[in-house]
């Protein structure tokens, strides 16, 4: 069995590449990265390592990189063979994936298996963007390619920090993960994953895990940055900082088990997981890695507007989460270009203009003229 994986940075070798490993699968990692490329293909092995209790140390074979800049046709081939198809390369890349994706269904046996494809990125629903964008590109020519390849969306969690660059091609992980996959795309005949969660209906495990873990892990960035504070795990470490982060995930909590009937005790016990996850001191993170791209993280259907938006609409409470927006749009980092972009776009647009480019909000929605009177307080500030 074979499996592609676009995206051969952390998630891609600490989480995904190495999931699939156990499953089984010979690993062929993609990627527009030269460097990182060279140094997969020097090494027969790589180790991931997890720190915090339960850890242990996993060792992965069995792979190779391609260079999908240089050797697209390459990549393109092992896609045509392949079992499996998975990304781990953001949600703005699947697009640049799509035409290899493409192309290797073209030159795909039609008597084959269907091509197993999936998503594994931090944002909803986003095999099927995936999807769309090589549907889009194929045109007419769909119809005859549709048989070759099923899609299914995932939910994926595991943090893994930014890594120590003496650690070569190994990376360091928590120990805890989770990867929820949909069922019934496959039929009768699901990848062998190990460790993968499949479940008949996603969507309160994709929303569960980003408005509780991506929410709560952005919130203690921008809560810490705030505060001059350099690890997430210190910023929790600050009872304030950890106040503010625990209220904020009790609105998304509530949002979840309002929408998705999910239990409140149940989700009590998440959260409590999820933040003792955060405060794992052997975690080498930063505020800095873990709060970079403000701007995609204050979009319409991202970790903070998404749930608050849907809360508001329901008229359940939203301050916590409204305060780690204005946190957010505090954000100061010279060396990312969202951050500067941010500030800059803050000097330079309108209160409603800005609120309504960035959020996506309308300016009749309930939420926008709250997260406008943000945008107008962090403009006195900076003026």
């Amino acid at each position: 069995m074979k499996a592609v994986h676009f995206g051969a940075g952390n998630i891609g070798r600490g989480f995904v590449g190495l999931l699939l490993h156990e499953g089984g699968y010979e690993l062929v990692f993609s990627d527009v990265a030269a460097n990182l490329v060279d140094a997969i293909n020097a090494h027969s092995s790589y180790t991931v390592h997890e720190v915090g209790d339960g850890g242990v140390d996993k060792v992965v074979t069995g792979f190779r990189a391609l260079n999908s800049a240089t050797h697209a046709q390459d990549v393109i081939e092992e896609i045509a063979t392949a079992n499996v198809v998975t990304t781990a390369v953001g949600p703005t890349i699947l697009r640049f994936v799509a035409p290899l994706v493409l192309a290797g269904l073209a030159m795909r046996d039609p008597s084959a298996s269907p091509l197993q494809i999936m998503a594994c990125e931090n944002a909803i629903d986003a095999t099927d963007l995936l999807q769309d964008e090589i549907r889009t590109q194929a045109g007419d020519s769909w119809d005859g390619l549709a048989s070759r390849a099923v899609f299914a969306n995932t939910a994926v969690d595991r943090i893994v920090p930014a890594q120590d660059p003496g650690e070569g091609i190994d990376v360091t992980v928590e120990p805890f993960y989770e990867w929820a996959i949909e069922r019934p795309p496959f039929g009768d005949d699901p990848p062998r994953i190990p460790g993968a969660h499949f479940v008949g209906e996603l969507a309160p495990y994709i929303e569960r895990k980003l408005f509780t873990v991506n929410t709560g892990h952005a919130a203690t960035a921008y809560f810490g940055a705030q505060a001059g504070v350099e690890k997430i795990s210190d910023a929790l470490a600050d009872e304030s900082i950890a106040v503010r982060v625990a209220a904020a995930l009790e609105e998304t909590s509530a949002l979840l088990a309002a929408k998705h009937g999910l239990d409140p005790a149940d989700l009590a016990e998440y959260r409590a997981t999820i933040l003792q996850r955060f405060r794992n001191p052997a975690l080498p993170d930063t505020v800095w890695r873990v709060g970079r791209q403000p701007l995609r993280k204050l979009s319409r259907h991202e970790r903070f507007v998404g749930p608050a938006a849907e809360a508001s609409e329901r008229g359940l409470g939203v301050d916590a989460l409204l305060g780690a927006m204005g946190a957010a749009l505090a954000f100061d980092d010279s060396e990312d270009p969202q951050a500067v972009d941010l500030e800059r776009m803050l000097r330079e647009s309108d209160a409603a203009a800005f609120t309504a480019e960035v959020t996506g909000l309308e300016p009749s929605h309930p939420l926008f003229p709250r997260v406008k009177a943000l945008v107008e307080q962090r403009q006195s500030e900076l003026a």
